[in-house]
């Protein structure tokens, strides 16, 4: 097979000539989701959530927080005298155009038509004369926002987004045409794309995008105009990057020229669509001087910095990668954007390669890492996506940085377009999804339907009709995990990787089929109601992490199908799971519970469970039943515990606190974030002061402050001596050890300092422990100096 394929593909309002241009393309291309109706008990219900619930939403919180306002008041209809928070706010906006224009392609909605209109004479309103449309600088406000600068593009490889903001308003007007057939938005592009050609170029101004998409909503605009210049530029922006200039460096990919990283670093999302973009114009181009570069990344990822969940970027500093291993869990950052951004990367290096492997990791992610991040009612959201929680994580209503949430806008509609694929007469069955498709092959048009109840039952019955007998080859994908392996590389293995021969039927007998690069591949003539049908081995399997991932030492995951699953607490004893311990060897029972999360299979288990003791090391232990849901469903039912990898060992697991003074106090605090306050008395041990798979409470940005945390005891007590573990996330975070602090006890309605008897010391990576004259008293306080320069936080605070 050729790399790169030749097509021609004329779209309705553009001149034939114009598309001719278009000679090269990917070698194999994905189905369009308008072809593809999805009808399953799955993937259906959670795209009408979407179009009935999510986009609706979201277009009223744009409205609601001034998102719309803004182009308003770049067009000078509203005074500039406020703005929302982010130079990048314009593209929330964007992007759920860009859903509702998908969600119009699949289903009418005149009103929701009417109303895009609307929008899109507002954000045309605001667009300068030259095509400049960016509304945090043409609002001109008395006070500008820190980020942009004093004139156009001068910030552009740093914080301003002009470029970023472009690349979403592109990917917006190629949907919106399409859907509609309108040029209204479509114009608007073109001319900010016109403009960006005269800027910029080699000998023009010099700059990267500081943070990437534009590229891509390039190649999408030269798709639809053939209009040669914007994919020059999307390559442009990509050999412009490299070291020697003023922002330069790993967090936005410019350390080096693109073609010479080999290993992903820095901020996984800028990095992911940096990778999308690199594929696209590699394919557009004929040019492969990318293709070594991303093909190193990839194996770079997926081998040493994926989550199992398909999560990507491990740390909050930066919302980036880690280093080879480093995927902790309860600080896991594994952003909703970055899930998205790996479906698009694996999404085109599939098309590039063919490889059943790019669309297994697509698969994992699509079901684990990117689902979890929108509740099941389309409302709620979260933006990192972590594997662990003592109850601090919990879905909001919506975000000052809402990128994630219009992400997810845009994303779902096209969920569709991933099901199938084709290169000439090859037609890829990808992922198993109840559908019905209708598609064009050289050899004829063919209908496909798809029926199973996947992800639950590993059952596909998948019917061809071809209008007329014909011969082409079906390419069926075997997922790596049907076959006992959870991922390519040693990053993750089942603890019984048995290679598994999975029984193809056509028309109820047994077919011979070749495998080639993951999909069994049957090649024959094909006619009308031939019946292919297979069956998954939906066993449950219990994954364990390459011993270079510390934080998963003696513990495992659960995988059924393609779904993992989490220990939640709602499902088991006393809504704790941190102190569970589940033998290596239990059996695991699945049942499905119609009425449970919108129906899920949940799996069932015995373990134990342990729990601290007053006065005493020795743990109290007890067997119960255990039960996991699919990770994707966790946080639907208010804060709680939760794990993805579960103890085998004792030492793995928290036992669960004992009832102490601090345990069984009221917390307050001078900070107003009541999840942080579980950290105070969580009992746990912090491996040092950074240690972020601990909680922690903090006063960022809070610098030179005195600040107070409080326990409300309950009842009166005699209490003589406390310790204090410190938070301090140096060099890189902003927190540090306080300047000073004291305890104070409550007389009455007075607070009063209590006597030392020893010195308050101020100490990292270690409890800072203070004895005082006996107070019989219902409360205490700490009150915390906050150093000059920097924030502080707290682990843990114990009252003796």
């Amino acid at each position: 097979m050729k790399l790169f394929a030749f097509v021609f593909a004329p779209l309705a309002g553009f001149s034939i000539l114009a598309q001719a241009q278009l000679k090269k393309d990917y070698p194999i291309q994905p189905v369009a989701f308008t072809q593809v109706y999805v009808t399953d008990n799955f993937w259906a219900p959670k795209i009408r959530v979407n179009a009935d619930v999510t986009i609706p939403y979201t277009l009223e919180q744009c409205k609601r927080t001034g998102r719309i306002d803004n182009f308003k008041r770049a067009a000078h209809v509203l005074p500039a005298d406020t703005m929302t928070e982010y130079t990048f706010d314009d593209t929330d906006l964007y992007k759920v155009i860009e859903g509702a224009s998908y969600g119009l392609q699949m289903k009418k909605n005149p009103e929701l038509e009417r109303y895009l209109d609307t929008l899109i004479a507002i954000i045309g309103a605001a667009q300068e004369k030259d095509g400049y449309l960016y509304t945090f600088r043409t609002m001109n406000a008395p006070k500008p926002h820190p980020w942009i600068g004093t004139k156009r593009w001068e910030e552009e490889e740093d914080l301003s987004h002009e470029l970023y903001n472009s690349g979403h308003l592109f990917e917006a007007a190629v949907a919106h045409y399409q859907a509609t057939g309108k040029r209204n938005l479509l114009d608007i592009a073109i001319k900010n794309a016109d403009l960006l050609v005269k800027t910029f170029g080699f000998g023009k101004e010099e700059r990267f995008p500081g943070h990437q998409i534009v590229e891509t909503g390039l190649t999408k605009m030269y798709r639809v105009t053939g209009n040669k210049s914007y994919l020059d530029l999307a390559k442009f922006f990509l050999d412009v990057r490299g070291p020697g200039k003023k922002y330069s460096g790993e967090y936005n990919q410019s350390y080096k020229k693109v073609v010479d990283q080999h290993e992903a670093v820095g901020h996984a999302v800028r990095a992911t669509y940096m990778y999308t973009g690199m594929a696209d114009v590699a394919a557009l181009t004929g040019d492969e001087q990318y293709l070594h570069a991303i093909d190193d990344i990839w194996h770079d990822v997926v081998e040493k910095k994926l989550y199992i969940t398909g999560g990507i970027g491990a740390t909050g500093n930066g919302e980036a990668f880690g280093k080879p291993y480093e995927l902790p869990n309860m600080s896991a950052y594994a952003e909703t954007c970055a899930a998205i951004a790996n479906v698009y990367w694996n999404s085109r290096m599939f098309l590039l390669h063919g490889d059943a492997k790019y669309i297994d990791i697509l698969e994992r992610t699509l079901y684990n890492g990117l689902l979890s991040g929108v509740s099941l009612s389309g409302d709620r959201f979260f933006y990192p996506n972590p594997l662990a929680s003592m109850g601090q994580h919990q879905r909001s209503a919506w975000f000052g940085c809402a990128c994630c949430i219009s992400n997810m806008t845009r994303f779902l509609p096209s969920m569709p377009g991933y099901i199938y694929a084709q290169n000439k007469n090859d037609l890829y069955v990808n992922l198993f999804v109840g559908n019905t498709a209708d598609i064009q092959l050289p050899a004829g048009k063919v209908s496909i339907t798809q029926q199973t109840n996947y992800p639950w039952d590993g059952k596909v019955n998948i019917t061809v009709k071809p209008i007329h007998t014909e011969a082409f080859a079906l390419h069926v994908r075997i997922p790596e995990w049907a076959e006992g392996k959870p991922v390519p590389g040693d990053l993750y293995f089942d603890t019984d990787s048995i290679a598994r021969k999975i029984d193809i039927l056509l028309n109820g007998k047994s077919v011979k089929y070749t495998m080639v690069k993951g999909y069994a591949v049957i090649q024959r003539t094909w006619k009308a109601g031939d019946n292919i049908s297979l069956e998954f081995p939906m066993q449950v399997q219990k994954v364990l992490a390459n011993n270079a991932v510390k934080s998963d030492t003696n513990r495992f995951a659960l995988e059924r199908g393609p779904l993992m699953y989490c220990l939640e607490g709602p499902d088991n004893k006393d809504a704790t799971v941190q102190n569970i311990v589940v033998d290596k060897n239990a059996a695991v029972n699945a049942v499905y519970k119609p009425g449970l999360l919108n129906g899920v299979t949940v799996l069932e288990m015995q373990g134990t469970s342990t729990s601290r003791q007053l006065n005493s090391a020795q743990l109290v232990s007890s067997t119960q039943t255990v039960t996991a849901i699919p990770y994707y469903s966790w946080a639907n039912r208010g804060p709680s515990e939760m794990t993805v990898w579960i103890p085998y060992e004792a030492s793995a697991a928290r036992p669960k606190p004992a009832p102490t003074i601090a345990s069984k106090s009221k917390v307050s605090a001078s900070v107003a974030n009541k999840r942080m306050y579980l950290a105070l008395n969580d009992q746990y041990e912090p491996l040092d002061s950074h240690d972020n798979n601990s909680m922690y409470l903090h006063w960022w940005p809070k610098h030179n402050t005195q600040e107070w945390v409080q326990y409300d005891f309950d009842q009166e007590y005699t209490v003589s001596a406390s310790q204090v573990y410190w938070y301090d996330d140096g060099p890189f975070g902003d927190c540090r050890i306080p300047a000073s602090w004291r305890i104070l006890y409550k007389q009455g309605d007075q607070w009063i300092p209590v006597k030392n008897v020893t010195p308050y010391t101020v100490t990292k990576d270690k409890y800072d422990s203070v004895r005082f004259e006996p107070v019989k008293t219902t409360a205490l306080k700490l009150e915390v100096q906050l150093p000059a320069e920097n924030a502080s936080g707290i682990h843990e605070w114990i009252v003796k």
